[in-house]
């Protein structure tokens, strides 16, 4: 089903402020491949110790930390029920890992289904009722890892960044510009090799064109993304693996429900509608209108409308808290 709300009728329905109901906390360890993985544990203010939740795994962009935009939807799914793990993957953040700030596509999946794992775990969580959220670049990780992993019993995406080689190559200046990544990035990846040392380029500035993402908004701005827990690194070696990643081939082996949001003035909305398109499982989308990438991390009016949908789907797919799993 494919519904459409303009960025007006998304903000209209949106909180008067950004306060959230009353939550626990919980800083977690977890393994990942012989690494420990720090995250945080999002409480709902009504838990009752005798009664196992729905639980969620919710990742955000690539390059960032748990303390942005995944940190944002756990607390609103954590207001509106749902026990929710943020967490940093190898590499990133307070989680281990010797190298650091590398976007790695097959470790981060592999650490979404070591979080799911964890989660399964937990005396608050109902093992038969995880879902997975995925934001941004995360998107393609965790429908990856839900396509293999029957754990994860539903998936939401926001923001969603799914891409194949054609998606690639009209995001990337065709094949020539995709061609001069990998070989900046194969270059990098020879030096990390011949010397054990990595080089970092920023991720993100106003300023200094070199940067993975050049005059971006949300990591630039300190009210946003540009908070002390993020470090605005990144290993350049990482472009060849994350532009052979292919995010799409997912779909047709993705049989969980699922539910995605995004934004015709979004990052690569083709990916979407070809991943959509692709699937055969039980699907709902829905589409706001004029709505960036960045403003689904942290504006209210999307990040309400987006959070309210994907409550809505994992309450239809998961149950709520008391009810027996499905």
């Amino acid at each position: 089903m494919l519904k459409t709300l303009t960025l007006a009728a998304a903000t209209a329905v949106a909180l008067a402020s950004t306060a959230f109901a009353a939550q626990r906390v919980e800083r977690v360890t977890f393994a990942s491949h012989g690494e420990q993985i720090v995250g945080d544990l999002y409480l709902p203010e009504d838990l009752d110790a005798m009664e196992a939740r729905p639980a969620l795994v919710v990742t955000g962009a690539w390059m960032t930390v748990k303390e942005q935009m995944s940190a944002r939807y756990a607390r609103e799914m954590a207001d509106r029920g749902f026990v929710a793990l943020t967490f940093d993957f190898r590499g990133w953040g307070e989680s281990g890992g010797a190298r650091r700030q590398y976007e790695d596509p097959s470790a981060k999946i592999a650490d979404i289904e070591a979080a799911v794992a964890y989660l399964a775990t937990r005396p608050e969580t109902d093992k038969d009722r995880i879902g997975g959220l995925g934001i941004c670049a995360s998107s393609g990780y965790m429908v990856t890892a839900a396509a293999k992993n029957t754990a994860i019993k539903s998936v939401a995406l926001v923001a969603r960044w799914l891409h194949d080689a054609d998606v690639v190559e009209q995001t990337y200046g065709g094949k020539d510009g995709v061609a001069k990544l990998e070989a900046a990035g194969d270059e990098a990846e020879a030096a990390y090799h011949r010397t054990g040392k990595q080089a970092f380029l920023p991720a993100a500035s106003l300023t200094d064109d070199r940067a993975i993402m050049f005059k971006v908004p949300y990591y630039t701005e300190p009210d946003r993304g540009m908070i002390p827990a993020w470090r605005n690194e990144a290993d350049p070696a990482f472009w060849r693996g994350w532009l052979k990643f292919d995010a799409i081939q997912a779909a047709p082996r993705l049989h969980q429900p699922f539910v995605m949001m995004h934004s015709e003035a979004a990052a690569i909305p083709q990916g979407a509608h070809k991943f959509y398109a692709r699937l055969t499982g039980p699907k709902q989308e829905l589409w706001l209108d004029n709505v960036t990438q960045f403003d689904f991390y942290d504006r209210a009016g999307p990040v309400k409308a987006a959070s309210d949908a994907v409550a809505a789907h994992f309450r239809a797919t998961l149950g709520s808290a008391g009810e027996a799993g499905q």
